[in-house]
C-alpha cells in the first residue's frame, strides 16, 4: 500500500506513515482493541511485555487471517496516561519489523481492566 508523504507537511514525529492509500479491491482486517492477555488468562506487569504479547496477539490473528504485518494500514494505540510510550513504540516497531503504516496514540485515563497499561487496534488491507 503506497505511503502518502506530502512534501507541504512536517515528516512524521515518529516512525510512521501519515497516510496510506489503499487501491482496488481489498480483504479488509479490522481488529477490536486488543488487550495483554496471554493464552492462559495471565497479564504481565511490565509494560512492554503487554506490548509485545499484544503484538504476539495480533500476529496469530494474521496468521489465522493468512495477512503478514506488511498488510497493516492503520494501528491505534491506547496508553495509560503517565506509563511511557517508548517500550510500546519499540514492540510497534520491531513487530512491523521496518513496514510503515498510519499510527495514532491516545493517552487515557484508565482501560477496561487496571491491569491492563496498552490497547491496540488494528486495520488491514491485502489486494485481492
Amino acid at each position: 500500500m503506497p505511503e502518502i508523504s506530502a512534501p507541504t507537511i512536517a515528516a512524521p514525529a515518529a516512525n510512521y506513515a501519515h497516510a496510506i492509500v489503499t487501491e482496488g479491491p481489498a480483504r479488509w482486517l479490522h481488529t477490536s482493541g486488543v488487550v495483554p492477555i496471554a493464552p492462559d488468562g495471565t497479564t504481565p506487569e511490565d509494560l512492554a511485555e503487554q506490548a509485545q504479547l499484544i503484538w504476539t496477539n495480533i500476529a496469530a490473528m494474521f496468521a489465522e487471517a493468512r495477512m503478514v504485518p506488511s498488510d497493516i494500514v492503520s494501528i491505534t494505540t491506547y496508553v495509560v496516561v503517565g506509563e511511557p510510550v517508548a517500550p510500546v513504540m519499540a514492540a510497534r516497531d520491531q513487530a512491523l519489523d521496518g513496514h510503515r503504516s498510519a499510527s495514532t496514540l491516545v493517552t487515557v485515563p484508565a482501560l477496561a481492566r487496571p491491569e491492563w497499561r496498552v490497547e491496540i487496534a488494528v486495520i488491514a488491507a491485502q489486494s485481492g
